[in-house]
């Protein structure tokens, strides 16, 4: 019986592509307060800030999504997005490398730094938990160190439009954000790539009796982790014009949370990316409605972070509820 006549019960049970009908409501009327409390809100300059700061987000949502799915967690990824754009603002401005290297600079950081994360967690077979917190660390320090402590500004025009530019009137980096999106929905949803994460998030026994290569996969999820944070710093990069040493703090907390909120079983066998997608515009929306508020930035983490712990105890409540 091949792997995916076997797979086939597991995969319609887990819902790999559906999207909790509660995070559309909550979105829904988190945008209806939000317009009712600013009259700015519905101005289409500010949905487009909306979806230009739920790109970057959104992109490490998304690689959280897949880490989470395997029943692992990533919390490198925001330390890993500075760690990039500061990758490639050094390689484009100080060594006065091709803007197209800047790029490949950016995910070829990421990249690495999560495969090693990955090869940690598999062959030294430490928790995950603790290799992403120590790379948190050593990335974040690495960065600072790279540029001595100061942001990299002045980077090439061809570079900055990936992160300013407005074809058609759409921001850059939604087109990317919704680019990755779709391709990491027919990933999750179609390939063996993402039947083999389903299934070691499920049963990780099983998936060994399958003959599912266990840590390989792993690997190779880390490394996709922090290949899209290579991507999220690179338009953060371009976004701001420099490589900024301290970019990307707590971005690893909303975007954890965005990919709770849509559906992704914290403890694996569960995703969406559609949901995370839902789940990324709703962190967006509420830090946007935040900032017209005028609230202070330390009251949006205390938000996100009761966000957080109210979406994994709702999950939790939801799978002890009997199936109908």
């Amino acid at each position: 019986m091949s792997l995916a006549t076997q797979s086939s019960g597991w995969l319609g049970r887990l819902g790999r592509s559906t999207v909790r009908t509660e995070s559309l409501v909550v979105l829904v009327l988190l945008m209806a307060a939000m317009s009712v409390l600013s009259p700015y809100f519905l101005s289409v300059s500010n949905l487009l800030n909306v979806l230009l700061a739920t790109a970057t987000i959104g992109v490490l949502a998304i690689g959280s999504t897949f880490v989470i799915c395997s029943a692992g967690i990533d919390l490198s990824i925001g330390s890993l997005l500075g760690f990039s754009s500061v990758v490639g603002a050094v390689a484009v401005h100080n060594w006065g490398l091709p803007w197209p290297t800047g790029i490949v600079a950016c995910l070829i950081a990421g990249t690495a730094a999560g495969c090693l994360n990955g090869l940690l967690v598999t062959g030294a077979k430490i928790p995950a938990f603790i290799v992403t917190l120590g790379m948190l660390g050593i990335a974040r320090g690495a960065a600072l160190l790279a540029c001595d402590g100061q942001p990299i500004y002045g980077l090439p025009a061809d570079l900055v439009y990936l992160g300013q530019g407005r074809p058609l009137g759409v921001p850059t980096p939604v087109i990317v954000f919704l680019g990755v999106a779709a391709i990491a929905y027919y990933v999750l949803a179609h390939t063996r790539f993402g039947r083999y994460t389903l299934v070691i998030g499920d049963n990780e026994g099983a998936a060994r009796a399958m003959g599912v290569p266990v840590e390989s996969q792993r690997v190779r999820l880390y490394a996709l982790s922090g290949f899209l944070a290579g991507v999220a710093g690179l338009l953060f990069m371009a976004r701001t014009n420099a490589g900024d040493p301290t970019a990307g703090q707590n971005y690893e907390l909303a975007a954890i949370t965005a990919a709770i909120i849509g559906g992704t079983n914290l403890f694996g066998g569960r995703g969406s990316i559609i949901g995370t997608v839902v789940g990324a515009l709703i962190v967006g929306v509420l830090q946007n409605g935040l900032n017209l508020l005028a609230v202070q930035a330390f009251y949006q983490q205390m938000a996100i972070g009761v966000v957080l712990i109210a979406a994994v105890w709702l999950d939790h409540v939801n799978r002890l509820r009997p199936a109908r």
